[in-house]
């Protein structure tokens, strides 16, 4: 208890002799250095979001633009036409300022407008120059002038220094594509995976609903998309991410590893403290907006920031029809599991950040830490990974007040959640398939009770120094976890590094608070609802059929020698291995990124093509020559490749027919070809089992 007796500021006795106040100088201490660093981070967000308001223009800019101006009315120019005649006129009718005074205010005006009126352009023509995307269809390596022109006036209206979200009110809009278009690729893309009735029916329906449903459909989508800044993604993540009321665990959840070859220590604490002060200093320069925005074409055309936004202080909260996103702006504690406990880590002391030493030693403090579970705590975490609707009302009946209701705020609210595994997981060249296949599950469900699948991040740090991380998918793609952890894995052994013993550089602190233990008061009905949810879970991990190992033979680089593009390889390769394995084509899904717009998330290409399909039976068929398949093969490369671009520009087809389906429904209207187009439309369901409609090997 001596942790909680710091942490009061000030106690007072009531005595006969009067009131008795005491004053904990250290407490008070803290209380000020907090408040010290919240009013630091809300500076820090005022001043960014004036640089990002302004640009491609900076503040400074301002001020030459307004001495410029000044500057040419006392050599008796008038750079405005007569503007700033009238708004000395208008001044005249005020007698509190001099005539001297007007004429300096109506040129700060007269120069403040023109300010504003340059960067409402530059951003304009900065949206207009990003909408061009000829230069995806160009061939790879070549450029031509045209192209090369076109990059030099983005980068002239793209400004210096840009900060995260600087580019965000100059990015386009994701288009609404025509839906005759739409409707020709997807017939194109059933085309040979369908009997020939069949897709004659299918044809019918296509073309029926083009000319009738359709257009009006349509109107509606293009209204929305003038009015909202992305007609897909707010649909998206609600529809397929937050309304889906099966598990997160395996369906949605994705996971990352560890560097396989490299360890820098075996101690699991010290690694814990090195990457959890790793994410935190990411977590900074996100706050602070120092993240370079992610550009392509050398540097040049910006992708979207809009996903870094809930990386921390987030978690998902359950419903029972659907659920909601809770993003706080600030936390200064992450949750710790181990061993079946809950402990709150506050981030900082003295109103700095912890050192990585500083929570080494708090993690070590609660390996030693001999308490044992409170009754259903250690299998608490078991309802984020069964359905949600069991989760939801558990949450409501179990957790609404008292210290249940205080401990979930603190792992709902927590900057991140961290679990200290028991097992020893990584890669062993001497068992390469096993412990493989063991590190990839333990980080996908683990023991499914022991991740907090809510969670926007759960790190995860196992016994013998290996870690990685399991995100949940509606706040975010993959891509952008990916950016932290390369920026962790590389922060983490390059730039901090370890002591020799192993463990992280710097001194401990005695003077840091203990983990306090979060306590629950769990009844035995809620803990019937606890076993329900794990063994939906544990039946769902045991479905899993996963295997993962290292492919040595060759890399990227020897594809891209042979003028081939590694994922239109991988992805014929997966379908040459499908059709050996099942005897027939299927509809593959592959994600593509159409960040390249406003808050733009991901399509779908449909990789299973009728050059794809020519390929592989002709790798199959022995009486194919070499010289054919490669022929063969490099159309269906090509076609993917085209397939990919058009996703990436937003002429792809599912997030199409997914938003056309949604306002079918919103209308209450039927449509037989959105029915057997779309798998929302044959069943809405998790996206696992939305992306099994794809590809169902």
């Amino acid at each position: 208890m001596a942790e909680a007796h710091q942490a009061v500021a000030f106690q007072f006795t009531v005595t006969p002799d009067g009131i008795d106040l005491r004053l904990s100088h250290e407490a008070l201490k803290q209380i000020y250095l907090s408040g010290l660093h919240s009013w630091k981070k809300k500076f820090i967000r005022f001043k960014n979001g004036i640089i990002t308001g302004v640009f491609p223009a900076s503040p400074s800019s301002w001020l030459i633009v307004v001495v410029g101006v000044m500057t040419t009315m006392y050599a008796k120019i008038d750079p405005s036409l007569g503007i700033i005649a009238k708004i000395n006129r208008t001044l005249e009718r005020t007698d509190c300022m001099s005539s001297q005074t007007k004429n300096v205010v109506s040129g700060v005006l007269f120069g403040t407008g023109l300010w504003v009126a340059l960067i409402v352009t530059m951003r304009f023509s900065l949206k207009v120059l990003l909408s061009y995307h000829g230069w995806m269809f160009a061939e790879h390596g070549k450029m031509s002038r045209a192209t090369k022109i076109w990059m030099g006036m983005v980068k002239l209206f793209s400004g210096r220094k840009p900060m995260l979200y600087s580019f965000q009110t100059s990015l386009p809009r994701l288009p609404v594509p025509a839906v005759k278009d739409t409707v020709n690729r997807y017939l194109e893309s059933v085309r040979p995976l369908m009997k020939e009735e069949d897709f004659k029916r299918m044809t019918a329906l296509a073309h029926d609903f083009a000319v009738s449903l359709g257009p009006r459909l349509q109107w509606y989508l293009k209204l929305k998309s003038w009015w909202a800044t992305n007609y897909v993604s707010d649909w998206w993540e609600e529809y397929i991410y937050l309304r889906g009321r099966g598990p997160l665990m395996v369906n949605s959840n994705y996971y990352a590893m560890d560097l396989l070859y490299v360890l820098p220590t075996h101690i699991q604490a010290a690694r814990a403290g090195n990457a959890i002060h790793a994410i935190l200093l990411y977590r900074r320069k996100l706050d602070r907006e120092e993240i370079k925005p992610i550009c392509l074409l050398g540097s040049t055309i910006p992708l979207c920031s809009a996903q870094w936004e809930r990386m921390f202080n987030t978690s998902r909260i359950p419903g029972e029809e659907t659920d909601t996103i809770q993003h706080m702006r600030d936390s200064k504690h992450i949750v710790v599991y181990h061993r079946g406990r809950y402990f709150k880590v506050w981030l900082y002391h003295d109103g700095r950040l912890l050192k990585p030493r500083e929570i080494e030693q708090q993690m070590q403090r609660i390996l030693d830490d001999t308490s044992e579970p409170q009754p259903g705590e250690a299998r608490l975490a078991a309802l984020t990974a069964g359905d949600r609707v069991p989760w939801a009302r558990c949450r409501q009946a179990y957790f609404g007040r008292g210290k249940n209701k205080q401990s979930l705020d603190a792992v709902e609210k927590a900057a991140f959640f961290v679990t200290l595994d028991e097992t020893e997981q990584g890669y062993r060249r001497e068992d390469p398939d096993t412990s493989m296949d063991s590190y990839a599950k333990s980080l996908l469900h683990g023991r499914c009770y022991d991740r907090w699948f809510d969670k926007s991040i759960t790190f995860v740090v196992f016994k013998n120094g290996k870690m990685g991380m399991n995100a949940e998918h509606s706040w975010a793609d993959a891509p952008i976890v990916g950016h932290l952890w390369e920026y962790v894995l590389s922060t983490d052994s390059l730039q901090m590094g370890y002591a020799e013993d192993g463990h992280c550089k710097g001194d401990t602190n005695p003077n840091i608070p203990y983990p306090t233990r979060l306590q629950w008061d769990i009844p035995g009905e809620c803990q019937e609802v606890i076993e329900t949810s794990l063994n939906t879970a544990n039946l769902l991990a045991n479905d899993v059929d996963f295997h993962s190992f290292p492919f040595e033979a060759f890399g990227k680089g020897i594809i891209k020698k042979c003028r081939t593009s590694p994922d239109a390889f991988v992805q014929l390769a997966l379908q040459l291995a499908h059709y050996k394995d099942m005897g027939k084509f299927c509809l593959t899904y592959e994600a593509s990124m159409t960040r390249l717009f406003r808050e733009g998330r991901t399509e779908t290409v449909r990789s299973c093509t009728t050059e794809s399909c020519d390929f592989v039976r002709a790798m199959v068929d022995p009486a194919q020559t070499v010289e054919q398949r490669l022929k063969l093969f490099k159309l269906a490369s090509e076609k993917h490749q085209l397939m990919y671009r058009l996703a990436m520009t937003g002429s792809g087809i599912d997030r199409h027919l997914f938003c056309l389906y949604v306002v079918s429904k919103y209308l209450a209207v039927e449509s037989p070809f959105l029915k057997e187009a779309t798998p929302e439309g044959r069943k809405r369901r998790g996206l696992g089992k939305v992306l099994l409609e794809y590809f169902p090997v």
